[in-house]
């Protein structure tokens, strides 16, 4: 069985970090180009930042562009987000997502709030 678990997860002031984690079981990410998404309330869920299986591409959104970054640990099958200069407009549930082929697989999503 397939799953992605997010954490890190948190209330934060504007300008701090955090650093989220997503740990899969049931499949290796290293086959797997892995996504981080985020839904704000009352909004459409909207993509973060991708990287590719090999680790070697990253593509971020343009509002996260600088301050936050993706990155992989296919030895501890994680996928982490390294967000820093947080804005309260980054408050959402952040999701994982996992995707090859026909196969995507998300993740139960962890909340991150940011304060002004």
């Amino acid at each position: 069985q397939v799953q992605l678990v997010e954490s890190g997860g948190d209330l934060v002031q504007s300008g701090g970090s955090l650093r989220l984690s997503c740990a899969a079981s049931g499949l290796f990410i290293s086959s797997y180009e892995m996504s981080w998404y985020r839904q704000a309330p009352g909004k459409e869920r909207e993509l973060v930042a991708i990287i590719g299986s090999s680790g070697a591409g990253t593509h971020y959104a343009r509002s996260v562009q600088g301050r936050f970054t993706i990155s992989r640990d296919n030895a501890k099958n994680t996928v982490y987000l390294q967000m820093n200069s947080v804005k309260p407009e980054d408050t959402a549930v952040y999701y994982c997502n996992a995707k090859t082929g026909w196969n995507l697989y998300w993740g139960q999503g962890t909340q991150v709030t940011v304060s002004s």
